[in-house]
């Protein structure tokens, strides 16, 4: 089983970056889900409430972040992401803590993006270092940080299983246009895999240098009904729904995907093997 892909997506729901190499953390792949869309209250912004997130295009270079739309609607922006500003407390599903805010210029952006009345308002806020935001304490006992993903520092999927769904939703419609690519499951590791679901099995894997603990399931959202490039959500529901026919689990939800917590600090490239090293009982 060999890494096909690597993932970051530096503003939480917009476009993620593509990479051959990634420098993980205790909290994650650097960059990941550094930064948020949040309302005038402070509670976080995704694609769930607004699905044209989907087409902000993010690029860094050296010290600046560049954003754009995909379908270039409205004029690019670029600004140098600050750990200097406003302290602001944001809140995160039932988790609260306190972010640094990036300005008003990009807010203003976010703003257009958004198509929000004038009288509303959304920023752009970044983790601040100062501020750690634990991992689910029932799943990681030990103070465990994440960035402002969903809920855990990294998400692993496998080629396998996206084609047994795929086959799954082929075998429904008849129509290769509701084939899903990877990205809409938002993965930071891609593996190149024979077995689908295989990684329902996984308790310990190395990939490369790094350890990883496989924690819990991913829960799926309505995200996975968006496209990615447009932020046009899929009006069957695809592939949401096929996924509910044979991947629910009770009161969990429906899964795809493994949640992973790293052991230890370094690099993962493409091209790394995967080894599994424990499994679930």
């Amino acid at each position: 089983m060999i890494v096909s892909e690597l993932w970051i997506y530096p503003i939480k729901s917009c476009q993620g970056i593509k990479l051959q190499q990634a420098e993980v953390t205790s909290k994650g792949f650097v960059w990941d889900r550094e930064m948020m869309v949040i309302s005038q209250r402070g509670k976080f912004l995704t694609q769930r409430q607004f699905p044209q997130l989907a087409k902000v295009q993010v690029a860094i270079a050296e010290n600046t972040i560049s954003l754009s739309l995909q379908d270039n609607s409205i004029e690019p922006i670029t600004f140098i992401p600050t750990l200097q500003g406003q302290e602001t407390e944001v809140e995160i599903w039932r988790d609260h803590t306190i972010a640094i805010d990036q300005g008003d210029q990009v807010a203003e952006w976010f703003h257009q993006v958004l198509e929000l009345q004038p009288e509303k308002q959304c920023r752009l806020v970044r983790q601040s270092p100062q501020y750690i935001r634990p991992v689910n304490p029932k799943i990681a006992p030990d103070p465990t940080p994440v960035s402002f993903a969903d809920g855990y520092p990294v998400l692993i999927t496998t080629t396998a299983s996206l084609k047994e769904l795929n086959r799954r939703i082929t075998e429904t419609y008849q129509d290769p246009e509701l084939i899903v690519p990877m990205n809409r499951f938002r993965p930071n590791i891609v593996v190149e895999t024979e077995l689908p679901f295989d990684e329902d099995n996984w308790k310990l894997v190395q990939v490369g240098e790094i350890k990883f603990a496989v924690v819990k399931p991913s829960s799926r959202c309505i995200i996975t009904t968006v496209d990615q490039q447009t932020g046009n959500v899929n009006r069957l529901k695809e592939p949401l729904r096929t996924l509910g026919t044979f991947r629910q689990f009770g009161e969990q939800g429906v899964m795809f995907g493994e949640n992973m917590i790293p052991q230890n600090t370094g690099i993962v490239n493409v091209g790394d093997k995967l080894q599994i090293l424990a499994v679930r009982g």
